[in-house]
């Protein structure tokens, strides 16, 4: 997989990615790596008819790709992703109605999976919850910024994330579980 960020500029693209069991399929294939239809089928407790057609579609959109290296016969079909994530802005389908209604669509749909993941979290047994102790964390701040301002501060965040997320994991025996974690910087009244 590539490191590299891809910009999403195609409506067609955005719309299929934004699919619940497709945006679900990138994010197993992020956490986990490449992986066969009937592991993805597994971990995202689907068919596997119904995710391999789902994958057809992110393939198709150049989202995933084939890993044929990974296979031990010609039966056997591992999916990994293209780009290391992807990114877009509701800004570069202005131009086109229907595009603009996409991104729109995309967006509050990308918003629904972020919250969706925090419900789920708190949704969980009170056991799991202590076993974490107090380390799963909100938090928010009201500040005065400008345009310029808030993209600094997006980029710091990005540099952040991203490094937590691609460093070299400690071999030190500890057990390291799929975390997810987001910040949304937006104009906003009290």
């Amino acid at each position: 997989m590539t490191k590299e960020i891809r910009q999403i500029t195609d409506s067609g693209v955005l719309a299929a990615m934004s699919h619940p069991l497709r945006r679900r399929l990138m994010d197993v294939l992020k956490v986990y790596g490449p992986s066969t239809v009937s592991q993805l089928a597994d971990r995202t407790d689907q068919a596997v008819a119904n995710v391999s057609h789902h994958l057809k579609v992110l393939g198709a959109c150049e989202l995933i790709e084939e890993a044929p290296e990974l296979a031990r016969d010609r039966r056997e079909r591992w999916w990994r992703l293209v780009s290391a994530g992807v990114r877009w802005t509701t800004a570069d389908f202005d131009g086109d109605p229907a595009a603009a209604a996409v991104a729109s669509a995309a967006q509050s749909l990308n918003l629904d999976r972020h919250a969706s993941l925090v419900r789920q979290w708190f949704a969980t047994s009170e056991a799991e919850r202590a076993r974490w102790e107090n380390s799963p964390f909100a938090t928010g701040k009201w500040m005065h910024l400008t345009p310029a301002e808030l993209a600094r501060l997006e980029a710091e965040l990005i540099e952040v994330f991203s490094r937590w997320a691609d460093r070299d994991l400690p071999d030190d025996g500890e057990r390291r579980e799929p975390v997810f974690a987001f910040a949304y910087g937006v104009p906003a009244q009290p």
